[in-house]
């Protein structure tokens, strides 16, 4: 009974968009939100509890119909018509419009609350409208004391407001829901919620400039302008725990400003990020440079060149919350950044590569680094050359081992630095062949700024490994590919018989010691993956097993850029590939065409000899019968011929074959 009752008073909410950046949060926020109510009573209240009694059900529309993002939506709708959209936001106890984002919602926006406010005899309980604006509704407003520009805006001075010229629509809105609002308090009660710029929780606004100084490229972080304008911001978590009040207390004012207590200048906050997650350094570019950056859209850059001053006033008097960064983006940037490390799958891969010498390490350490595109880091990239004249001076073996012992400490100190690099820290390193014994590998990653303990706290995670890789292979194995190197990698690697079976007997010595370096990660449950060497074709199923073990790539993969550079690049290759068949094909048939061109002409020339030889036979053939019938037929023919002109008898052909007859000169013909 007593859970039917909880369901009967949890309200339904609709979001719109629900699947993005701003909305989401708050949908999230809100799914996760107890009544406060249930807090209070229970004194051990847990996350079970809170899944158990959820103050709100959240549906909402959806901008892209392929989001899988947000499973704690009960339900989803696709680009609904205006009539379906009105029937679910009947059902609903509290309506949602965020228009800080697209400027495509407005109107949406602006149908939603007029078409409810004229179904308020409808109503089978009362509903709530709150509208997420932006302080760009402010952005033009006249400083309330020019001689003093600190002064702060406060929610009264609503009225005042002047909006950007491309936000005046924003403006319009901003007044019809509070003017609804003002018919039927009782059943249509509407708010407006004036969003500072959010960030947090994997970033928008800012991403850019995030995205700029986590990959490394620039050397400045840049800031557009002169960067000393004020911008008012806040935690998107924060703004989601704003709504969530305004839905739960409904109070007095209409209209609030959702803004943190910063008040930094767009140039602190951009030193913030270059310090905490890149070079260090900002610069300042024109203006016009913001406006043809691909990934700053016309409405970002306006909103970035917002200068205002403000003080949420209402929030801070009407409220009692638990701020998420209330202070402030610069003042916890550390947290932010790592926010958008988590949120993005952002993190650092850290792993090294153990192993005896000749096992193929580094050649493992590359192609992890070609595949995660990761630093490559080997303790033999900082080693530091004395001079000529520090060795000619260490006469002793004391002075010898002093010096030595010296150099392990810069070079230890130098690889430090490196793993602390901005670089390293944001796309992570593969360590090579280090550390090599247990006490390095303590005294290594420990963190001087926390007591020394037996956990993983008392380590500096920054340059621990996350993964450790552990190779082996048979002193017999690692001789034999010693011995079939080239010479030049043999000299490279300093693997001659004499160093090689030194190092190796070195390395079989600390492995058989009490606390063996893998120990190390053992005791801080970092799990090695331990792989046997047996061949030389081991290496494919050993990158497979290291790939299964890290997972995916954690990093943006190509930039837009890129891609179309890369889709240039095989467009172009297509296209060569293309010509190079079609002037094969051409030559091929052009010498195909000769071929037959000369094969056709051989073969007339042939046939015409041949018609040449046979009309001469045939001539040869039939001289004699010529001959014979010039001499001995034709001149008895034709005198048979003119008697027969000359008689003219009645059977012209019987006559002349009787006058052959008697008439034939052989005597062959008289016997016949």
């Amino acid at each position: 009974m007593e859970e039917l009752s909880k369901q009967a008073t949890k309200k339904r909410v609709f979001i719109n968009n629900v699947d993005s950046y701003t909305s989401k949060h708050i949908a999230k926020h809100l799914c996760g939100h107890a009544p406060a109510a249930d807090k209070e009573e229970n004194d051990n209240f847990d996350g079970e509890t809170m899944s158990q009694s959820k103050a709100f059900t959240v549906i909402g529309t959806i901008s892209d119909q392929a989001a899988n993002d947000t499973p704690f939506v009960l339900e989803r709708y696709f680009r609904p018509d205006k009539g379906d959209l009105l029937s679910k936001l009947m059902e609903c106890d509290v309506i949602i419009y965020d228009v800080s984002q697209h400027v495509c919602q407005v109107e949406e926006a602006l149908w939603a609350v007029s078409a409810l406010h004229s179904e308020i005899g409808q109503f089978s309980s009362p509903k709530t409208f709150v509208l997420v604006s932006t302080v760009m509704t402010w952005a033009c407003s006249k400083p309330l004391d020019p001689d003093d520009d600190e002064l702060p805006f406060t929610d009264e001075h609503y009225w005042m407001r002047r909006a950007h010229p491309n936000f005046k629509r924003h403006t319009e809105l901003e007044k019809r829901v509070v003017k609804l609002g003002q018919s039927n308090t009782t059943m249509f009660s509407t708010y407006v919620v004036t969003s500072g710029l959010q960030y947090g929780m994997g970033e928008h606004i800012f991403h850019y400039f995030f995205k700029t100084a986590w990959m490394g490229k620039e050397e400045e972080l840049p800031v557009f302008g002169d960067g000393r304008n004020v911008v008012p911001m806040i935690h998107v978590c924060d703004l989601s725990r704003v709504i969530q009040n305004v839905v739960e207390h409904q109070p007095g004012p209409r209209y609030l400003l959702a803004v943190d207590s910063s008040n930094n200048t767009m140039e602190d906050v951009l030193k913030a990020v270059a310090s905490e997650l890149g070079p260090g350094k900002v610069g300042h570019r024109p203006m016009e440079e913001a406006f043809l950056t691909r990934d700053l859209s016309v409405m970002d850059v306006d909103s970035l060149m917002v200068n205002l001053v403000m003080d949420a006033v209402h929030i801070n008097t009407l409220f009692s919350m638990d701020w998420e960064c209330g202070s402030g983006l610069v003042q916890n940037m550390e947290l932010v950044v790592e926010q958008y490390r988590q949120v993005r799958a952002l993190q650092p891969i850290r792993l090294c590569v153990l192993g005896p010498p000749a096992v193929g390490k580094s050649c493992v350490c590359k192609r992890l680094c070609d595949h995660y595109k990761l630093q490559y880091i080997s303790l033999s990239d900082f080693k530091v050359s004395c001079s000529s004249e520090e060795e000619m001076e260490a006469d002793s073996d004391a002075e010898e081992e002093n010096t030595e012992e010296g150099t392990m400490t810069e070079q230890l100190r130098a690889l430090k630095d490196k793993l602390m690099s901005t670089q390293c820290r944001n796309q992570g390193f593969v360590l090579d062949d280090f550390p090599l014994t247990y006490e390095q590998a303590k005294e290594f990653f420990c963190d001087d700024e926390q007591e020394k303990a037996s956990d993983v706290t008392a380590y500096n995670r920054k340059i621990l490994p996350e993964f450790v890789v552990c190779l082996d292979a048979s002193d017999t194995f690692l001789t034999d590919r010693v011995i079939n190197l080239p010479e030049e990698k043999v000299l490279i690697h300093n693997y001659e018989p004499k160093h090689f079976l030194k190092r190796l007997s070195t390395y079989r010595a600390s492995n058989m010691a009490d606390n063996p370096v893998v120990d190390f990660f053992t005791e801080l449950d970092i799990k090695p993956l331990i792989h046997e060497m047996s061949s030389i074709s081991d290496d494919q199923s050993l990158m497979q097993k290291i790939f299964e073990t890290i997972g995916p790539p954690r990093n943006y993969g190509p930039a837009t850029p890129e891609l179309e550079e890369e889709e240039r690049r095989k467009t172009e290759e297509k296209m060569r590939r293309e010509a190079a068949l079609r002037a094969e094909e051409e030559q091929w048939e052009a010498e195909e065409a000769k071929a037959r061109a000369a094969r056709w002409e051989e073969w007339s020339q042939g046939l015409a000899e041949l018609k040449q030889q046979e009309e001469q036979l045939l001539e040869a053939q039939s001289l004699p019968m010529r001959k014979y019938l010039m001499e001995h037929v034709m001149p008895t023919l034709t005198s048979g011929l003119v008697e027969c002109c000359r008689v003219n008898p009645q059977d012209t052909v019987d006559y002349l074959a009787q006058y052959l007859l008697q008439n034939n000169p052989t005597s062959s013909m008289h016997d016949v």
